[in-house]
């Protein structure tokens, strides 16, 4: 970790486009993207030089939901603990300032469930499943 940089804030538009086009996240518009990242409750990126390698945001009302997304790392900088880094700041942040009783959720890729295992996050199902609905 020692060469990379922390920075609690989201990545810019073009960063976060970026990480999105070149892993599993995939692809976003540019004006989405623009509105999403200014609107984020919390974010967080880490630079490898001056190049953004990796991200995690919290989105939600700021008072009773919110929603962990967009936790991505480059291809060429995954297995440096750099995801569980962005964990790291995200729920510090969230235990911090989100009121005590607040619900927060996200959604476990493959096995990124077991990252998020290690943080408290417990799958939901069979009680409920998580839904999606495609414009």
């Amino acid at each position: 970790m020692n060469k990379y940089k922390v920075i609690r804030k989201p990545p810019t538009v073009e960063d976060y486009l970026n990480i999105r086009n070149n892993t599993t996240l995939g692809p976003r518009d540019e004006a989405g993207a623009r509105k999403g990242v200014q609107n984020c409750w919390f974010g967080v990126h880490i630079k490898d030089s001056e190049k953004t390698v990796a991200m995690g945001r919290i989105i939600g009302d700021g008072g009773c939901t919110f929603q962990i997304t967009d936790i991505a790392v480059l291809p060429q900088c995954q297995g440096k603990g750099l995801g569980k880094k962005i964990m790291e700041v995200l729920m510090e942040y969230y235990r911090e300032n989100a009121p005590k009783d607040a619900y927060l959720s996200l959604i476990a890729d493959g096995e990124a469930k077991f990252l998020y295992q290690k943080f408290g996050f417990k799958a939901t199902a069979p009680e409920s499943i998580g839904m999606r609905y495609i414009k």
